[in-house]
């Protein structure tokens, strides 16, 4: 990552590569769609106090290596179109997952000015300041987490994880995951989330088949690391300037 103060701020986050092969259990009832699978499996997450009750917001992906009928399984870019509203002062959603090649609209519904950026390697892009009711648009052409932000309200945040994969999933506040539609073969199953990080970090990655009898998770143990976003300057390096009220730019 590349920014201001990159290294000042690390917000906390990992990337998890969690082909866990060796944690895949079968399961006789596995459910197949037209000889696809649903992969299911859930997410704990250890805090200092106990297990986490809220373990949403954990992204899921299954990267394809090779299917069982040979030959790469890696599906290509899509040209699939995604919405990141600003309104209210805030981003909803305030995290998205999007296939490699996607583009992402963030339409400014606030009846005063916005202007989105992000300074990270996942993509790196200003769109300027603009005004209510109109939008601007970013294609993520590669894999990674890009941090978005508004240079005007620093309260504002969002994150848009770019995977190379149509194959992924958003665990719930239970924790419990599911990808449906997936091609049996081989795969590296990877997971991201703001604040939790792998409980053993140096067992990854592996790999993982999917198939009929096998599709099925043990849980993905992740503890907590602390605060998501830790402050972060504007789009310049600098302090957010405090805001006027007589300006249309603040509201």
């Amino acid at each position: 990552m590349r920014s201001s103060r990159a290294a000042g701020f690390a917000f906390g986050s990992w990337v998890i590569v969690l082909g866990i092969f060796g944690l895949w259990r079968v399961n006789t009832a596995a459910a197949v769609q037209g000889g696809r699978v649903v992969v299911r499996g859930a997410v704990v997450v250890t805090t200092k106090g106990g297990e986490a009750v809220d373990r949403s917001s954990v992204v899921v992906w299954l990267k394809p290596v090779t299917t069982f009928g040979g030959g790469a399984a890696v599906p290509p870019a899509t040209a699939e179109r995604f919405k990141i509203a600003q309104q209210g002062k805030r981003f909803d959603p305030h995290l998205l997952v999007v296939p490699v090649g996607s583009v992402v609209e963030f339409p400014n519904l606030d009846p005063f000015f916005h202007n989105v950026f992000s300074l990270f390697d996942g993509k790196r892009f200003d769109l300027g300041l603009y005004e209510a009711g109109t939008s601007r648009s970013v294609t993520f052409p590669r894999a990674g987490v890009c941090y978005v932000f508004c240079n005007i309200h620093p309260d504002m945040s969002a994150v848009v994880v770019a995977v190379d994969s149509t194959y992924y999933a958003i665990s719930s506040r239970s924790g419990e995951f599911s990808i449906p539609n997936v091609p049996p073969g081989r795969y590296q199953l990877s997971a991201w989330h703001e604040r939790f990080k792998p409980r053993a970090p140096a067992e990854y990655p592996r790999e993982v088949i999917v198939s009929a009898e096998s599709s099925s998770l043990d849980a993905v143990e992740l503890v907590e690391t602390g605060q998501a976003l830790a402050p972060h300057k504007n789009k310049f390096g600098h302090d957010y300037a405090p805001p006027s009220p007589t300006s249309p730019l603040y509201r």
